[in-house]
């Protein structure tokens, strides 16, 4: 037997980083889209060999960050600003049903991870995505993301915050390609405040005024896109 053989579990192990690190960089804005994800090129980038990159495309295929066109092989996916009012419809429609739900399930404890939560994200200073600031970037998505999750988090359906929260890694795409390519166009500086008046809303069980309020943030944040989405997508690399 060769000794330098592979495993199974080496390889699923592999195929797992692979799609972390594809995945993470398709998120973060610097796989661009429509950009050809050529095998050899990314085991290249990676130093993950050919069959658990290949994996991992397949398995972004799946989850819609991949496109698998027939005898061409993979690219990222396209981005729209009729995809982006699409998903943006959708996680309001979603995301209000699970937070009436969470806040009629409210419960002290539920009280005390938001409010730290909360605190968190707001102590985590949110810094453009150039590479001095990446890091520090990424921490604020973290945080920002574990606040919202958790607003839906006594909804009762793990089906539903699964998909609430594969809208939210693909709504972080839309601003991290616009602000990585036009690094003025989107600086929310409400942000913050909206996340303490949802808290607000949540804490005195008003589920009316959360949801409006949790509708505000996204569509506020839709038009600080509207116009530079289109941008992005002609500025990207062509295959």
């Amino acid at each position: 037997m060769n000794t330098t053989e592979k495993s199974p579990g080496d390889t699923k192990n592999l195929s797992e980083q692979a799609h972390e690190r594809i995945r993470r960089d398709i998120l973060n804005g610097e796989l661009f889209p429509g950009e050809k994800l050529q095998i050899e090129a990314i085991s290249d980038r990676y130093g993950i060999g050919s069959a658990p990159i290949r994996e991992a495309l397949n398995r972004l295929s799946s989850e819609g960050l991949v496109e698998r066109k027939s005898q061409r092989g993979f690219f990222v996916a396209e981005i729209s600003m009729t995809a982006l009012e699409d998903l943006v419809k959708t996680r309001i429609w979603l995301e209000t049903l699970a937070l009436r739900e969470s806040i009629l399930h409210y419960d002290e404890a539920w009280e005390e991870k938001l409010v730290l939560a909360y605190h968190r994200l707001a102590r985590t200073h949110r810094r453009l995505p150039t590479e001095a600031g990446r890091d520090l970037s990424e921490e604020w998505e973290l945080r920002h993301k574990e606040f919202h999750l958790l607003l839906l988090d006594r909804c009762g359906s793990n089906w539903l915050l699964d998909f609430c929260s594969t809208m939210m890694d693909e709504a972080v795409r839309y601003r991290n390609l616009s602000m990585n390519l036009h690094p003025s166009a989107l600086r929310r500086q409400g942000a913050a405040a909206e996340h303490e008046a949802l808290l607000g809303a949540v804490v005195d069980r008003d589920a009316d005024r959360a949801c409006r309020l949790l509708e505000d943030h996204y569509r506020t944040t839709l038009e600080g896109l509207r116009g530079v989405v289109g941008k992005n997508a002609s500025n990207a690399p062509k295959p």
